[in-house]
């Protein structure tokens, strides 16, 4: 059935030879070792296996024992495939099983970097039930895999997708049962108010600050957190005052309060602001990090002084530290701002050159440079480019070259990116789906925007409301009933698994169409 379903991939996308080199990057997890290139290759046919399993038609397990024997089952193993499933977009219940069934069949014990990604691809789904469900089984048979992190990863997504009142009552339900024996101090105050600082809730956080912060003693932590928070707002006014409240209550402000200040300032290109801090912490006896060096060369790009972006880049070496991957993407995003793309790439080699590699972040900023002044063939060539590395981009940059593609009326270039993705194990962003559709649409190629929506959903993601909707407004006028009764069939079928969201597709109000 898999050889099947690829098979037919395969024959319905004749995929440019520029893009037939792509090839997924496994999800690294922290201090553990490379996998070597057979571990590799094996995480990347479980990964196409889960991935490509018909979903919900036919359970995962019997699938997983009959492809994934017991000797692979180690650490490193089962977290280099949940990180795969998550780059993926796999759907959360299938990351699920494959984590319950390393359980059942592994002789090692789970890490918590593995629950912790399982975790997050449920929430991210918004299946919380079943992420209650799995930390309560945590809970019961292996406790110490209860992190701080997992708490942190669970309290950012009920507050990104559920209220203010349900996030409080999930930091209680973690307090009573969850981590229960634990007693909870300013650490866990802390995971509570940056699950709001991260989604700019900022009113929700001085909330549970204020309610709070009686009950769990403050430290200098907590203030840099509610920093963050309206730096990622965007507030300078509102950051500026709550500094001066945290110096009036005796806090002392530490590199990491001196990094987010310099980082709101050069974010609304008050590159001058910046500076000022950087002598103020100098003079304080705070060395700058290379994050500082790095937020400022970025905010000399927004304020187009790329004449200090270049002068900060070449002080580094002056002042004992070592540029990184991120300096480099700091100075070849002020370059792209400065509109110098050329410069840019050649920074890009050099990266090349010394060993430093490129990141998705490195491919997104030239992928937008090189748009605005090559085009079409330039895109096309630093593909190639990229192809060649054996680079995956992330989510962000697939739909903003699948959108391109589609602009410039290059189809083919969009159905081999969708393509080979699909034959690599990935199941693209809906956000993709919704751009490849309706270019096919738009230019009559509607059997293949419904051949890509069916690989999206035999995957166990959802489409949206949007892309049905168009079409099944096309295929009614082409009078294709059947094809679209079957299209409607799939997406009912996969709503019995799925948490309820107003953006997923519901399928035919009546499904009254003549399908002989």
């Amino acid at each position: 059935m898999l050889l099947m379903r690829t098979t037919r991939s395969n024959q319905l996308y004749q995929i440019p030879r520029k893009l037939t080199l792509f090839i997924n990057v496994a999800f690294k997890s922290s201090g553990q070792p490379h996998p070597s290139l057979e571990t590799r290759s094996e995480i990347d046919r479980v990964t196409r296996i889960i991935n490509d399993h018909p979903f919900p038609d036919n359970p995962l397990h019997s699938t997983l024992i009959q492809h994934v024997p017991k000797h692979l089952l180690s650490n490193t193993f089962v977290e280099n495939v949940l990180g795969r499933l998550f780059a993926a977009h796999s759907n959360g219940l299938k990351a699920f099983e494959f984590f319950k069934f390393s359980l059942q069949h592994s002789e090692f014990c789970p890490s918590s970097d593995a629950f912790e990604k399982t975790l997050h691809i449920l929430t991210r789904m918004r299946y919380f039930d079943k992420a209650w469900e799995l930390m309560e089984d945590i809970q019961q048979t292996q406790p110490s895999l209860l992190t701080l992190k997992s708490m942190s990863i669970m309290l950012s997504r009920i507050a990104k997708f559920q209220s203010y009142e349900d996030t409080l009552e999930a930091f209680k339900r973690m307090e009573k049962n969850i981590f229960s024996g634990r007693q909870f101090g300013v650490d866990e105050f802390n995971v509570l108010l940056r699950a709001f600082c991260t989604q700019r809730q900022m009113k929700e956080a001085r909330s549970v600050f204020h309610k709070m912060h009686n009950r769990f003693s403050p430290n200098t932590k907590t203030m840099n957190i509610l920093l963050l928070g309206f730096k990622e707002s965007g507030d300078v006014s509102a950051l500026e005052l709550f500094y001066h409240e945290m110096i009036r209550r005796g806090f002392k402000p530490n590199l990491v309060t001196y990094n987010i200040r310099i980082d709101v300032y050069c974010k609304k290109g008050c590159l001058d602001d910046g500076l000022r801090l950087l002598e103020e912490m100098e003079k304080a006896n705070i060395p700058p990090t290379l994050e500082t060096i790095t937020t400022l060369i970025h905010g000399a790009g927004v304020a187009r002084n790329i004449s200090r972006a270049w002068e900060l880049f070449n002080e580094i070496s002056a002042r004992n530290l070592q540029a990184d991957i991120g300096v480099y993407n700091a100075l070849i995003s002020s370059l792209i701002r400065s509109r110098d793309a050329h410069s840019a790439l050649m920074l890009m080699d050099e990266m090349e050159e010394k060993g430093i590699g490129h990141d998705s972040m490195t491919y997104h900023t030239i992928f937008l440079g090189v748009m605005r002044s090559n085009g079409i063939e330039g895109v096309s060539e630093l593909c190639h480019k990229m192809i060649k590395r054996n680079f995956v981009p992330k989510t962000r940059t697939i739909v903003m070259l699948m959108k391109w593609f589609c602009q410039n009326q290059r189809l083919d270039l969009s159905l081999g990116l969708w393509g080979y993705l699909i034959d690599r194990g990935y199941c693209p962003h809906s956000h993709a789906l919704d751009l490849l559709v309706t270019g096919l649409c738009s230019h009559g190629r509607v059997k293949e925007g419904v051949e890509c929506a069916k690989q999206t959903l035999e995957r166990g993601r959802p489409i949206s409301e949007g892309t049905f909707r168009m079409l099944e407004r096309y295929l009614v006028e082409a009078g294709e009933s059947e094809m679209l009764w079957k299209l409607d069939q799939m997406i009912k079928k996969l709503r019995t698994v799925l948490p309820p969201s107003r953006r997923y597709a519901v399928g035919l109000a009546h499904t009254n169409l003549v399908t002989t």
